[in-house]
C-alpha cells in the first residue's frame, strides 16, 4: 500500500526537520551527526517519493538532478547571479570604507575550484535541493502561485537552519536570524524563477545553491559590518525586476499563440 499523497508535504517537512534538527542536536558529540544533518531534505524526498510513486517516481526525481534537457542559457544565472550579487555587495562595503576581509581570491585559484565541488557535495546543495525544489516546490505550486509558493518555502527553509544559529558556526555568527530568513525568502524566489524556466530542473537548483554558497566563500561579506545588508538590498532589487518582467503566477514567460490565418 502506497503512502497517501494528501499528506506528503506536511510529512516531508516534519520528517526533514526531525532528521536535521535531531542530528544537529548531536553535533557537539559526533562529526558524523553534523555530516548527516543537512541531508534531511533530500533523503526524505526520495523516501516519500518511493512511498507515493514507487521506483518510477524515484527515477524521475533522480533524472531531474541529472538531465540537461533545458535551455542552457539558464546556466548563466544559475552559476553567476549569486556570486555577482555577493561580490558586488563586498565591493560596496569596501568602497564605503570597510577593510577588505581575507578572501580566497587573493590566494591559490585552485582553492576556489576545489571549494566549488566540496560545497556541491557536502556544503548543502546536494543534501537539500532534491527536497526543497525537487519535491516540495512543485507540489506547493499546484496549490499556490509561484510567488506564494516561494514565500512559503523560503520561510520554512530559513527556519530549518535555526539550530545552526545556536551552534559554534562561523558562517552564521555575524548574521541576525531575521535577516537570514529574509535572505532565504529572496533566494527562494530566484530558485523558483530558474526552476520553472528549466522544466523543473533540480540540477540548476543544485548549481544555484552551490554558486550561492561558493559566493559567500569567495566574497566573505559576513566578515564585514554592512556587506550582508547590501546583499539583501541588491537581491531584493533583482527579485523586483524578475517579478516585473516574468510575473508572479509562474515566473515564466508563456509562449504566445500564433495568429490565425
Amino acid at each position: 500500500m502506497k503512502f497517501s499523497k494528501n499528506f506528503e508535504l506536511p510529512v516531508f517537512f516534519l520528517l526533514t526537520f526531525a532528521w536535521s534538527w535531531g542530528f544537529w542536536s548531536l553535533g557537539g558529540y559526533t562529526k558524523i551527526a553534523l555530516l548527516l544533518a543537512p541531508f534531511g531534505p533530500t533523503l526524505m524526498a526520495f523516501l516519500l517519493t518511493y512511498l507515493t510513486s514507487g521506483k518510477g517516481g524515484v527515477k524521475d526525481l533522480l533524472r531531474k538532478g541529472l538531465s540537461l534537457k533545458f535551455p542552457k542559457v539558464w546556466l548563466i544565472p544559475a552559476l553567476l547571479l549569486m556570486p555577482a550579487i555577493i561580490g558586488l555587495s563586498l565591493l560596496i562595503a569596501v568602497m564605503s570604507g570597510e577593510p577588505l576581509p581575507e578572501t580566497p581570491l587573493t590566494g591559490n585559484p585552485l582553492t576556489l575550484i576545489v571549494a566549488f565541488f566540496y560545497i556541491l557535495v557536502l556544503g548543502g546543495p546536494l543534501a537539500e535541493e532534491f527536497g526543497w525544489r525537487g519535491f516540495a516546490l512543485g507540489r506547493l505550486q499546484t496549490k499556490y502561485s509561484a510567488l506564494v509558493a516561494s514565500l512559503i518555502l523560503g520561510v520554512i527553509w530559513g527556519l530549518w537552519h535555526l539550530p545552526l544559529f545556536y551552534a559554534a558556526n562561523e558562517l552564521y555568527k555575524n548574521v541576525p536570524f531575521p535577516g537570514f530568513v529574509a535572505g532565504t525568502i529572496l533566494f527562494s524566489i530566484l530558485f523558483t524563477w530558474i526552476f520553472n524556466n528549466t522544466n523543473g530542473s533540480v540540477l540548476t537548483a543544485i548549481l544555484l545553491h552551490t554558486s550561492g554558497n561558493w559566493g559567500h566563500f569567495a566574497f566573505p561579506i559576513t566578515a564585514t559590518q554592512w556587506g550582508s545588508l547590501y546583499s539583501l538590498i541588491i537581491n531584493f532589487a533583482v527579485v523586483l525586476v524578475i517579478l516585473a518582467v516574468w510575473g508572479t503566477k509562474s515566473m515564466k514567460r508563456e509562449s504566445t499563440p500564433s495568429a490565425g490565418p
